[in-house]
């Protein structure tokens, strides 16, 4: 059972695969935080959401731009209305032209028409309320592209340190396939001698395939870790691997950390602008019953040929407008915008007792993974020792062989539980420390 809970061991190593005839590429702790700033796609994609929320907030502009629009259009017609008016426009009427019959039979008359009209907003609350709502809404996607960065900083350093795990996995299982083989040998050696059985020579057998079974696992972590980090970095390595240049930290540091959730969390003051978005856009509805008030004015230039100039003239005004009665329609707009925002702050009230719930738990987890570490440190001297003892009483004939070979995988076991233990104090730090940033 101890043999097989060495296997589950390696097992939860959540990492992968490797043959060490491939090779290798070099990186430390301090390149990876620009590559993944740089290259890693799901920073990309919140930046374009950004980009995005960031377009919307500038079309509210057209609050306080004017819409400038031009036009060139020619007709040709017989019709007596449009005959007569374009006439009027080219200001080229005569008398003759109010003879009743060349009024109601005209001839084919041409009329070219360049318009460059203006309509300026001058008073529109609701647009004032939607152009905070939009600005609300590009500040929430920008502090959450910079908390998706922080998490991606973790993520790598996280995924940094089980690379390391993976490598040191493969260094310990190396010395005990080193020490199962020497095993063999001496125990070879005492059957040819006729002082063991051939079931103590069997039963080393069959715990050097297993170590060795155990080794080759533990190589193809190293890639999987690898393949991982590659993914994240949005690198293409191949089959190549990548291999730290820092050792995995085989001890802990112990740090006070305030545990308090702070409101300035990059997550929350986005959930926090997004709730102030729907409330934004729910004062935005109940604005538009309103009236708006906007300015326009035209330039018109009309003549019978193409592009001419001939006749001049322009129009400017002002329009209130008041949307009296819409068939319910923006009270049933107002109503979902009045749900959607409280249901914004109910998300938001939930999000902070969640990530207060998630704190307290990694709080406790890290206190719990101190005292892991500090037992299993015990745990590997003490099978260290017990290593020790049976391998000496071994050579003197004092000892079993099920027995030295339970206590050398206890040993290995132990160790490789320690660096377990090491790797999931420090990440549980770095998570704590995340989750107050």
């Amino acid at each position: 059972m101890k043999k097989i809970n060495l296997i589950v061991l390696l097992g939860t190593i959540s990492i992968s695969t490797i043959s060490y005839s491939q090779e290798t590429l070099p990186i430390s702790k301090s390149e990876l935080s620009q590559k993944v700033s740089d290259k890693n796609l799901q920073i990309k994609i919140a930046e374009q959401d950004f980009k995005s929320a960031k377009a919307d907030y500038r079309q509210s502009n057209s609050l306080f731009l004017p819409n400038i629009t031009a036009s060139h259009t020619a007709i040709s017609t017989t019709n007596p209305l449009m005959a007569f008016g374009s006439k009027l426009n080219q200001e080229i009427l005569t008398a003759s032209d109010f003879d009743p019959n060349l009024l109601n039979n005209p001839n084919r008359t041409q009329n070219f028409a360049t318009k460059i009209e203006v309509l300026q907003p001058l008073i529109n609350v609701d647009g004032m309320y939607g152009r905070q709502a939009a600005k609300a809404k590009m500040n929430a996607y920008g502090l959450q592209t910079e908390r998706t960065k922080e998490y991606l900083e973790l993520e790598v350093n996280k995924s940094y340190m089980e690379l390391q795990l993976a490598y040191k996995a493969v260094a310990v299982l190396e010395k005990a396939n080193a020490t199962a083989d020497a095993n063999l040998k001496l125990i070879d050696n005492y059957f040819k001698q006729g002082m063991l059985q051939k079931t103590d020579l069997l039963s080393v057998q069959v715990r050097v395939n297993e170590v060795k079974n155990q080794l080759q696992y533990a190589k193809s972590n190293v890639h999987n870790a690898s393949d991982y980090l590659a993914f994240l970095l949005n690198e293409d390595i191949g089959d190549k691997v990548y291999k730290p240049t820092e050792e995995l930290e085989n001890t802990i540091t112990i740090k006070n950390i305030d545990t308090t959730l702070s409101e300035n969390r990059k997550d929350i003051q986005a959930m926090d602008q997004s709730t102030e978005a729907y409330q934004k856009m729910f004062l935005s509805s109940k604005m538009n019953f309103l009236p708006r008030l906007n300015a326009f004015g035209s330039y018109e230039l009309y003549d019978d040929v193409l592009f001419g100039t001939k006749a001049k003239g322009y129009v400017v005004g002002a329009q209130l407008s008041w949307n009296v009665f819409d068939g319910f329609k923006s009270i049933g707009k107002m109503e979902k915008a009045k749900a959607d925002f409280q249901k914004a702050e109910i998300e938001t009230q939930q999000y902070k007792a969640k990530s207060q719930l998630e704190l307290n738990k990694t709080n406790r987890q890290l206190n719990d993974a101190e005292n892991k570490v500090a037992l299993s440190k015990l745990d590997l001297e003490q099978s260290q020792e017990a290593y020790r003892i049976r391998s000496n009483r071994f050579a003197q004939g004092l000892e079993k062989t099920t027995d030295l070979l339970q206590t050398e995988t206890q040993m290995f076991k132990k160790e490789l539980e320690y660096l377990q233990s090491v790797f999931e104090y420090n990440f549980t730090q770095q998570y704590l420390q995340f989750l107050t940033k």
